[in-house]
């Protein structure tokens, strides 16, 4: 069962041909069976999922049931699950029993599905290879010794070893995206606002967006249906129609205009990957696509930009991480600082840290105008060579990670080695476009990622313009061998 896709999955749920309980229990025993060697979860919601289960199996028995109900899926550890941990990945949340539920839950669970567990992820979602989260690395399952990307690397390598069949993640710089290229799956970064924030621990509140992970962007178009939608509890939610993503998936691309940014195709790409990448566009070719070169002049900018941007917002957002109110708090405490530093210190990992630092800093008088104002003003440009570019061209494409997955520990000492693992994916959240990755290929046994870039509320076009790639090519259907 776990290779069938979601329209087979929902299918076979509602002909009775299998019950929500016997799936559930499928996924949970392929959890317990793979989870110890790849560590892709943090938490397994065992009895929570059978009762969401027996309740779905109810739905389905009644006739009350919709598309996704009794479908298992597994929710990033970022997400609050009402008395389940919620940890993002930190010692500072690790005895943290989140109250209610985000809004991306109740919608899961509104729709019936069943959580199957929190995955694994970088600390707060701070790193692009989810080496930096308190529970330890998360394998990759194509080649163990690799890293599976971050910081959504629990969700992308649960669902690429078929130990849930979709899951959800976030993308603040490219974390939705550099995992799914990383992992062979379809991971999907909707406008921001498209999906409410309400509930998802914050990172860089004007960058963090969730999305779903999945083995194509038929899947993933099913869940973006449940995800989106406007919420008046989060202030930077969209009050914008929803579309099914689901209808217009198989729509004529004939004529699509699909601009290649000259930046994205430079010094620093691996030519086998970018050898990938182009095979992937003469496909596109093939089905009536229209190649077009332009240019995003700005591109250079995105990386130190983004690192001072995230950090200052993250600064602000874990302030209130402070031993107090909740998390992680230090053993007798002498005093009020002393109780602020300790639980800080022993609470928050090493990025996390150097992050906060570089953020309060950037914040600070003196240095505000000279870092924060300034990046801020070059967010504009590149948002603006967005829009420019968009006057000529209906999606643009490029590669998703400049190279295949790396050896787990090769960038761990080097931060500016391992920022520079986003720096295609990190303009489109400063600019806040909606921006895809899907499988296009493999470069010694490795998954290379093919990533398109829409206008904003484009998801509709971006789905379709995947699905008819993924009708014509196989990429996505391939399976790590020992998880088959």
């Amino acid at each position: 069962m776990h290779t069938k896709t979601l329209i087979e999955l929902s299918t076979a749920l509602h002909n009775g041909d299998i019950s929500s309980v016997e799936l559930t229990q499928h996924y949970l025993n392929r959890i317990n069976s793979h989870n110890s060697e790849l560590n892709a979860f943090i938490t397994v919601a065992e009895d929570h999922a059978l009762e969401q289960a027996r309740a779905a199996d109810s739905r389905l028995q009644q006739k009350t049931a919709g598309r996704l109900t009794g479908i298992p899926l597994a929710h990033k550890d970022i997400f609050c699950t009402e008395g389940l941990r919620t940890s993002c990945g930190s010692k500072m949340l690790d005895n943290f029993i989140a109250p209610y539920n985000a809004t991306v839950v109740e919608k899961t669970n509104a729709a019936g599905m069943v959580t199957l567990g929190k995955t694994n992820m970088d600390e707060f979602a701070m790193g692009s290879s989810n080496e930096t989260s308190f529970y330890g690395q998360v394998q990759n399952p194509w080649d163990k010794q690799y890293v599976p990307g971050g910081s959504s690397g629990g969700s992308a390598a649960a669902v690429a070893a078929n130990l849930a069949p979709i899951a959800t993640g976030t993308d603040t710089g490219g974390s939705i995206r550099q995992p799914a290229s990383l992992c062979n799956l379809t991971g999907l970064k909707p406008t921001y606002g498209r999906i409410s924030r309400y509930g998802m621990i914050a990172f860089a509140s004007s960058l963090d967006q969730a999305g779903p992970m999945a083995h194509s962007a038929e899947d993933a178009a099913l869940l973006l249906n449940e995800m989106a939608g406007f919420d008046p509890r989060d202030s930077t939610s969209v009050e914008q129609d929803v579309p099914d993503y689901s209808a217009t998936l198989n729509d004529s691309i004939e004529g699509l205009k699909i601009g290649l940014p000259k930046e994205y195709f430079g010094e620093g790409l691996d030519p086998q990957v970018a050898a990938a990448v182009e095979t992937a566009i003469k496909t596109y070719e093939s089905l009536g696509a229209i190649i077009k070169d332009i240019t995003l002049p700005n591109t250079s900018l995105a990386v130190p930009t983004y690192y001072v941007v995230a950090p200052a917002e993250c600064s602000s957002n874990l302030s209130r991480m402070d031993g107090v109110r909740f998390g992680h708090r230090c053993d007798d405490p002498k005093d009020l600082l002393d109780l602020y530093q300790r639980s800080r210190g022993e609470g928050f990992g090493e990025e996390v840290k150097r992050r906060i630092m570089i953020g309060t800093y950037a914040l600070s008088a003196g240095y505000y105008d000279a870092y924060y104002l300034k990046a801020q003003q070059c967010r504009r440009l590149i948002s603006d060579d967005f829009k420019q570019a968009f006057n000529d061209v209906d999606v643009i494409m490029g590669p998703t990670a400049p190279t295949t997955a790396f050896k787990l520990g090769a960038k761990t000492d080097d931060p500016v080695a391992m920022y520079l693992a986003d720096i295609y994916t990190i303009s489109t959240n400063l600019a806040g476009l909606p921006g895809m990755s899907i499988p296009a290929g493999f470069v010694k046994g490795l998954p290379v990622g093919l990533q398109i870039i829409g206008n904003y509320f484009d998801e509709a076009r971006l789905l379709n313009v995947a699905h008819r790639y993924q009708q014509a090519t196989d990429w996505h259907q391939q399976s790590p061998d020992n998880f088959k």
